[in-house]
């Protein structure tokens, strides 16, 4: 097996990062260079970040309650015994995303595990 079968077409990849990842950068690094002396406790970043949790708890529900792909093989039941144990273990774990999403993951592997 050469790296070219491993990596596959170079040229697909060549335009994944020139169309998809260095237009986004040049946003995220002007988002850090404007925004780097805001104050964190202004009412407009209070405003984003209770607009961008919203929009992320929406669309974790849409994904719970309407699943997209090979999710929607999984029981609603598992789905959302996946959400309880991911936010139960993100709070234990003194809120680490990281812990909560391993929890979660590992819930729904086992469910479907189970189920089968």
């Amino acid at each position: 097996m050469s790296i070219g079968d491993f990596i596959g077409d170079w040229h697909a990849l060549f335009v994944l990062l020139v169309a998809g990842f260095l237009p986004n950068e040049v946003w995220r690094v002007l988002g850090l260079w404007i925004g780097g002396g805001l104050d964190e406790d202004s009412e407009i970043l209070v405003w984003v970040r209770a607009t961008a949790t919203a929009v992320i708890a929406g669309v974790i529900m849409q994904i719970l309650i309407i699943p997209p792909g090979a999710l929607a093989n999984v029981p609603v039941t598992i789905r959302f015994g996946a959400m309880a144990v991911g936010f139960v273990a993100y709070l234990v774990a003194r809120r680490s995303v990281a812990v909560g999403v391993v929890c979660g993951e590992i819930f729904v592997l086992a469910g479907m595990y189970l189920v089968k």
